[in-house]
């Protein structure tokens, strides 16, 4: 009798990452790479545009502000209509409205015409366009994700989220060190007109993918469309204690708003240093993301998650208390890395506890959840350091980080003993 010869497991990058073989996955992650470059970019122009013309630490919080009020408030009637709209052109009339917005923001920033405005009268137009940004911020982010949904099959979302949050960070990478760049080379209009450049280039990959079917018909009163998607969230505890982590992690433990005032008050480097440190938790992301393409993650992703939380407290605790340029990267890297773990769990979670016919409203009331971290984080950062100074203000967020981390394990069980596997099989 012959002996059967063992067989081996199939290896290789592409068995490990499936969801790189669909080719309209690779359009959504040019495209999703593509404008998280551009807005990076812009906003950290915008950023070190607003503090050098103010000098204001809390001129900085109200770029935030500017935008975490639209994207908060329209997120969940934007929900409702990507629900009922097909999600490619939902995705084309976002982008349009951001070129329209790049546009602006660079006729303001020549010369010619910033100088007809009073500092003031500037100020107020940039709040003005980032408030618009805030509104098509609301309806991009559930658009995506809806579209995700439909170019990736189910069993390869984990993977597929990986790479998703892959380019996200490449571009919170890139487009800070690009404005760094820019700014240090030509000024602040060059940066303006890179990011018009390179959003009018994505229409090539969204338009590389199919329209898609619309999976929730049923054209329920708007204020009853919301409800439901709050309510799915507020019954589901996994979901709801990841959201709120996320939230109050981030909200208290943000200090990106602040970097512009370490760069030129305690660390003395110049705008390609302030780069450099805004682009340092994304060059720590990806490098854990790439680790994540050849090492999945498995087992226990709950428990990873609170690990990874605590160690991006940590991480923000020692930045703020850091005079070191060297110490002060490594430290961001750092909390890049913790969070990539964290971002890809959250994003697995929410893919896979929601239903196609409501990505539209779920997404939306993640896009609050994020949006009210980021973007009133930024706000509470710029408050917080002109009461309290800006070192203690890091200190103290990342301190209250802690305690957020300390509560959601002792009271949310479900999310400290999830799995994917058991998702992926319901």
């Amino acid at each position: 009798m012959g002996s059967k010869l063992p067989t081996s497991e199939p290896s290789g990058f592409f068995y490990k990452n499936p969801s790189l073989k669909i080719k309209e996955f690779k359009a959504f992650l040019t495209t999703r790479f593509g404008l998280i470059f551009a807005l990076n970019l812009q906003s950290t122009v915008l950023y070190y545009w607003v503090y050098h013309i103010t000098n204001s630490k809390l001129s900085l919080g109200y770029v935030g502000l500017a935008e975490v009020i639209p994207a908060i408030g329209c997120s969940l009637f934007a929900g409702h209509f990507v629900d009922l709209n097909e999600k490619r052109k939902m995705v084309l009339l976002c982008l349009s409205g951001y070129l329209v917005i790049a546009v602006c923001l660079f006729a303001i920033a020549l010369p010619t015409i910033s100088t007809q405005f009073t500092v003031s009268e500037l100020v107020l137009l940039i709040y003005g366009f980032v408030f618009l940004g805030g509104v098509l911020r609301s309806f991009f982010s559930p658009s995506m994700f809806s579209l995700f949904g439909l170019v990736v099959p189910r069993e390869h979302y984990a993977n597929a989220t990986s790479w998703s949050s892959m380019s996200w960070q490449m571009g919170s990478v890139l487009g800070p060190l690009a404005a760094g760049v820019f700014i240090a080379w030509k000024g602040i209009a060059t940066g303006l007109v890179a990011v018009l450049i390179i959003e009018l280039l994505l229409y090539i990959p969204i338009l590389s993918i199919s329209v898609k079917p619309i999976m929730n018909k049923v054209k329920e009163p708007v204020l009853q469309s919301v409800a439901e998607g709050l309510q799915f969230v507020w019954r589901t505890p996994t979901l709801l204690a990841a959201q709120c982590m996320d939230m109050f992690s981030v909200l208290f433990g943000g200090a990106v708003a602040l970097l512009p005032v370490y760069q030129k008050e305690i660390l003395h480097v110049n705008e390609m240093g302030f780069g450099i440190l805004r682009a340092s938790p994304g060059i720590g992301a990806l490098m854990t993301l790439g680790l994540l393409a050849f090492l999945p993650l498995k087992n226990k992703p709950g428990r990873k998650l609170f690990l990874c939380v605590t160690g991006f407290a940590l991480s923000i605790i020692v930045f703020g208390i850091s005079t070191n340029f060297y110490l002060s990267v490594a430290m961001l890297i750092l909390s890049g890395m913790f969070d990539a773990v964290s971002v890809v769990i959250r994003s697995t979670i929410l893919q896979l506890v929601t239903p196609d016919e409501m990505r539209g409203r779920v997404s939306a009331v993640n896009t609050m959840f994020v949006s009210s971290s980021n973007e009133f984080g930024d706000f509470e950062s710029g408050v917080m350091a002109h009461w309290l100074g800006t070192v203690r203000a890091v200190v103290v967020g990342g301190c209250l980080t802690m305690g957020v981390i300390a509560i959601t394990f002792f009271k949310a069980p479900q999310l400290r003993e999830f799995d994917f596997e058991d998702k992926n099989k319901e």
